[in-house]
């Protein structure tokens, strides 16, 4: 055979070039779906627990998920990172022949079996469950060619205008912002002045969770008659008169 093709180099070239033609066509017309799933399905819990540090998270978060994480259908393994800023981030891996909608299913049934046990403010924050890779797929970088712009502000750009926008091509699982966090209010309290006056954190958070809410104006017919609109917090001058408690010497102030 060998000698045969040594005889007649033109009939070799013609076969080569009918198979490299034939195999174009091959690869150009195959389906995407025939293509093997080489990359394992990962499906990722996302929760913050606000105030907790990293072992308060890991006792009374991510324990009781894993608990109930564990034994899910195609699961190969599972792991959790925890924050000292109350963050939480479970990683469940499954097996590469499996579904991922159905992992994903199946990750938010094991994670609502486990929430009666999580403590009440994880779950007014609320949990989430996304599909997660192993390895990002684009890294798109935010610069102040100027400096005009802190980081915070730049991070703020991309949650508002990139994120969505982001989210929304096809194939994209998750969009993850590095570098730094959202707009925030950082209270600070006087513990002195809280024993002075009686006063538990739980309390200031009561005060400022009541005075954080919109309440929309009413209507009776055509008339309106009520204008009583509660405003945001939005900065840091409306949190020094916040009432935390009206005492017999009627204080009102900041702590």
């Amino acid at each position: 055979m060998a000698k045969f093709f040594i005889n007649r180099p033109i009939v070799a070239m013609v076969i080569s070039i009918v198979m490299t033609i034939a195999g174009i066509v091959a690869f150009l017309s195959l389906p995407v779906a025939q293509y093997p799933n080489i990359v394992p399905p990962e499906m990722q819990v996302n929760t913050t627990y606000v105030g907790a540090d990293a072992l308060t998270v890991e006792q009374s978060v991510a324990t009781p998920i894993e608990q109930q994480m564990s034994g899910v259908d195609r699961m190969n393994y599972m792991y959790s990172t925890n924050a000292n800023n109350g963050a939480m981030r479970l990683v469940v891996n499954f097996d590469v022949a499996s579904d991922p909608n159905t992992d994903q299913v199946l990750t938010q049934m094991r994670q609502s079996q486990a929430e009666s046990q999580l403590p009440s403010d994880v779950r007014n924050y609320g949990i989430t469950v996304v599909k997660s890779t192993s390895a990002p797929l684009m890294v798109v970088t935010l610069t102040s060619p100027e400096g005009n712009y802190d980081s915070i502000f730049l991070a703020n750009y991309a949650y508002i205008n990139l994120v969505d926008a982001m989210t929304r091509v096809p194939g994209i699982a998750s969009v993850t912002v590095f570098g730094a966090g959202q707009y925030a209010t950082r209270i600070w309290v006087d513990p002195d002045k809280l024993a002075n006056l009686n006063i538990t954190v739980p309390e200031i958070v009561s005060a400022i969770n009541a005075q954080n809410t919109v309440i929309r104006p009413a209507r009776l017919g055509r008339n309106r008659f009520l204008e009583a609109s509660r405003l945001r917090i939005r900065s840091g001058h409306r949190g020094g008169s916040l009432p935390k408690r009206i005492l017999p010497t009627s204080y009102f102030g900041p702590t």
